[in-house]
């Protein structure tokens, strides 16, 4: 993606609707947008060109529409500055009686910073669309029946020889198994454990709750490994049976799992006969150097890869793989029950998508974007709130800000007050974290459109002590 074409304009989602003709649908959904906070005030639009082919309508319909928001006051546009979202004074809330004053946190906060996303709005539309009809005219006929529970071969063919190339993961097409995501792909990992008589599966003392709800959903329990500033400690690691690791970059700490650690945890599982679940959840995004390379090319034959497309395109898509031990694959087969279950255009365009080098061109413009935020992010916590640090390696679609000692909760429920959504470091904490508690919050950068996150940064920096 070149900086000239990246300075053209910013991407704007707009459903123009109702009965009354495009420049009224076009002009209520732009006012909606800006009422709302999903456009902040400064925020500067797309040129009514640029808007009117995005839309596929005339320029002068976006023209008009932009003069009526001007009139209306909503909007602002000077010669030279474009056209751009109307600075305006913040609303206060209303006092109820005297006696007891009435507050009430919006319902749906106009901006978001929580982690566990990509900007959607960056999705690349046209480069998939010609990849699903590249792969739909080349599919045989049988590919449209009922499929390899595997998945389809084109896609698991890529996926091997990608993974390989890009994460140095050690795979073989027969021992990929696709998903329809993270969390199918830890389902049928979890109830294949229980069968195999695991009695519990270590976890990070930071991760997510959706993982070990999982994981008790199969009737496994989930203890919680020591974290320290070397990453997650597997010394404990008994009988388990098996451990779910982040080892490239620790959710949410963001931290990489030290080298003496990743070689002990590959020891306990040879020594034990026990797995190592590793989730590579944002593996391709490392911004200071070469990122870290799979645990799984350690040890193939101990270690189940997990994968996604969900970081790195869209979890819409459902798009999952798994690297399984060959040991293992039938087991996960005869689990997963013997049909395929992801829709199979989605995965002949993903295999395409591989192949003809699209995947690779999309997520280097999307690890450029996402360094420019995180260093964005930086620069202003330095700048406005010195007794924060932004922590954890350059990398991935968030990170971890670490606040004064007893400030966490009073940060979350300001950000909320600013119609801001972030999440506190204490909602990932396990229950039983054998780690130090400290003040953080974990900030998504990765979430916002390109349109929002001027003002999404702002109003984090209005929150910080």
């Amino acid at each position: 993606m070149s900086e000239q074409w990246a300075t053209l304009g910013v991407d704007l989602h707009l459903e123009p609707a109702g009965t009354g003709g495009l420049r009224r649908g076009l002009t209520d959904a732009l006012r909606d947008a800006v009422r709302t906070g999903r456009l902040a005030p400064g925020t500067r639009l797309p040129s009514s060109r640029s808007l009117a082919a995005d839309l596929g309508i005339a320029r002068n319909t976006v023209a008009e529409a932009y003069g009526d928001l001007v009139a209306e006051g909503w909007l602002t546009a000077r010669q030279g500055s474009g056209t751009r979202v109307a600075e305006r004074a913040a609303a206060q809330p209303t006092a109820g009686p005297a006696t007891a004053p009435r507050r009430r946190v919006p319902e749906r906060p106009a901006l978001s910073l929580i982690p566990g996303s990509p900007d959607l709005a960056s999705f690349p539309r046209a480069e998939w669309l010609r990849a699903a009809r590249r792969a739909l005219a080349a599919a045989p006929h049988d590919a449209l029946g009922y499929g390899d529970p595997r998945g389809r071969p084109e896609l698991r063919v890529a996926l091997a020889g990608y993974l390989a190339r890009a994460r140095g993961v050690r795979a073989d097409p027969d021992t990929v198994l696709v998903t329809s995501g993270f969390a199918h792909a830890l389902r049928l990992v979890g109830t294949l454990l229980a069968a195999r008589g695991a009695r519990a599966v270590a976890v990070e003392s930071y991760g997510l709750d959706a993982h070990r709800a999982l994981l008790h959903g199969a009737g496994l329990g989930t203890p919680a490994l020591p974290y320290d500033e070397l990453g997650t400690d597997p010394g404990p690691l008994g009988d388990e049976g098996a451990v779910l690791l982040t080892p490239a970059h620790q959710f949410p700490m963001g931290t990489a799992l030290h080298p003496d650690r990743r070689a002990a945890v590959v020891d306990w599982a040879r020594r034990t006969g026990g797995l190592v679940l590793e989730d590579d959840y944002d593996g391709e995004f490392r911004y200071d150097r070469q990122t870290v390379g799979a645990l799984q090319g350690l040890d193939p034959d101990h270690v189940v890869y997990l994968g996604t497309a969900s970081k790195s395109l869209a979890p819409g898509l459902r798009l999952g793989w798994m690297v399984l031990p060959p040991a293992l694959t039938e087991e996960a087969l005869a689990v997963k029950g013997g049909v395929d279950t992801v829709g199979v255009l989605e995965q002949l365009t993903l295999a395409e998508f591989l192949t003809s080098g699209a995947y690779d061109r999309h997520v280097r413009a999307s690890r450029l974007r996402y360094r420019r935020r995180r260093d964005a992010l930086a620069a202003a916590v330095a700048a406005r709130a010195p007794e924060v640090r932004v922590t954890g390696i350059s990398a991935g679609l968030h990170a971890v800000l670490r606040l004064p000692p007893g400030t966490e909760r009073t940060v979350v429920q300001a950000a909320a007050w600013q119609g801001l959504a972030l999440p506190g470091l204490a909602f990932h904490r396990h229950p039983e974290a054998v780690a130090e508690q400290v003040d953080a919050l974990v900030v998504g950068y990765g979430t916002p459109p390109d349109s929002a996150w001027a003002g999404a940064l702002e109003a984090l920096c209005r929150v910080l002590p």
